[in-house]
C-alpha cells in the first residue's frame, strides 16, 4: 500500500529534508496547491506519485535546487521557468532590482536599460514589469541560458531585446542609462562550491579573486553610459570595498552600497559623470 501524504512528508523529514522543500515537492508531483495538502493529508499517493516523489526527494536531498526539480521560481513577484542551464534566482538579487528601480525613478520615460548575464531574465523581466516605459536589453553569453530568458520573456508578455555573447560585446557601440548585472563572482575554490555543484560553474566563478568579470565590466561599462547613468552589480558579501574600488577607477562617482536580506553589502554601484 502507498503511503498516505502526511506519511509521505513524514519520511522525507526523517531523511533531513525541511518541511517546507518537502510540501513544495509534494505539492508539485500532485499539481495541487501547497495548502491543498493540509485538507487531503489522509489521501493516499499512487503507486507512479510514489516513485516520483521518492526520486525528487533524493535529488533534493543532494542538493539540486528546488526550482529545478519544480521547474520554476518565484522573482520579484514574477514565476519564471529554470534549467539547470541557469542559476536559480536569489532573493538577495532583489536588492539589485530595488536599487535599479530607485535610479530609474530619476530618469525620463523610454530609458535604456541593459542587463548583462541575464541568466533565466530575473533582473530584465522584473524592471521591464516594474517600468513598463523602459527599454531593457539583456545579454548572455550562454545560448541555453539566453532561451530560457525568452521562454520567460514570452511566458509573461514581457518584451525585452535577448542578445547572445559576452558581455558588451552584442552592444558595442550602444550607450544606457543604466546598467545590471549579478555575474560571477565566487573564487575558483570557493568552500561554497560543493553544495552548488548542480548549478552552472561559468554562471558561479570568476578566476582566483572572484573579481574577474566584475574587473571587465567596471573597465568596459564607462563608454556604454550615457552621462549620469548608473552601473550597479552585485557581488560578494566581503567584496564590497575591492568593487567600489574597480568602479571609482574608471572614474564613476557617487560610488555606494546596497545590503542584502541579511544586512550584508551585497551591491555597489557608481555614477557616470555628467
Amino acid at each position: 500500500m502507498q503511503p498516505t501524504l502526511a506519511e509521505a512528508l513524514s519520511a522525507a523529514q526523517a531523511q533531513g529534508l525541511p518541511r517546507l522543500d518537502a510540501q513544495l515537492l509534494l505539492a508539485h508531483v500532485l499539481q495541487q496547491q501547497r495548502t491543498w495538502l493540509i485538507t487531503h493529508d489522509d489521501d493516499r499517493l499512487t503507486a507512479a506519485q510514489h516513485t516520483r516523489w521518492q526520486s525528487l526527494v533524493a535529488q533534493r536531498l543532494d542538493d539540486v535546487p528546488l526550482a529545478y526539480l519544480t521547474g520554476q521560481h518565484e522573482f520579484y513577484g514574477l514565476m519564471l521557468q529554470v534549467s539547470p542551464a541557469v542559476l536559480d534566482p536569489r532573493p538577495d538579487t532583489e536588492t539589485l532590482v530595488d536599487w535599479a528601480l530607485d535610479c530609474l525613478a530619476q530618469t525620463s520615460s523610454g530609458a535604456q536599460v541593459l542587463d548583462l548575464g541575464t541568466g533565466s531574465g530575473a533582473i530584465a523581466l522584473a524592471l521591464r514589469h516594474a517600468r513598463p516605459d523602459a527599454h531593457v536589453t539583456a545579454v548572455d553569453l550562454s545560448p541555453d541560458a539566453l532561451a530560457v530568458a525568452q521562454r520567460n520573456g514570452q511566458t509573461l508578455g514581457l518584451p525585452v531585446r535577448w542578445r547572445q555573447g559576452a558581455w558588451f560585446a552584442p552592444v558595442q557601440d550602444e550607450q544606457f542609462d543604466l546598467i545590471v548585472s549579478n555575474p560571477p563572482y565566487l573564487t575558483d575554490d570557493d568552500p561554497h562550491l560543493p553544495a552548488l555543484r548542480h548549478e552552472p560553474r561559468q554562471a558561479l566563478c570568476a578566476g582566483a579573486d572572484g573579481l574577474d568579470d566584475l574587473r571587465l565590466i567596471a573597465t568596459q561599462a564607462p563608454q556604454h553610459l550615457q552621462p549620469g547613468g548608473w552601473l550597479l552589480v552585485e557581488h560578494g558579501y566581503q567584496q564590497a570595498e575591492a568593487v567600489a574600488t574597480l568602479l571609482q577607477a574608471q572614474g564613476l562617482i557617487h560610488v555606494s552600497h546596497r545590503q542584502d536580506l541579511a544586512g550584508h553589502q551585497r551591491c555597489t554601484g557608481g555614477q557616470r559623470p555628467r
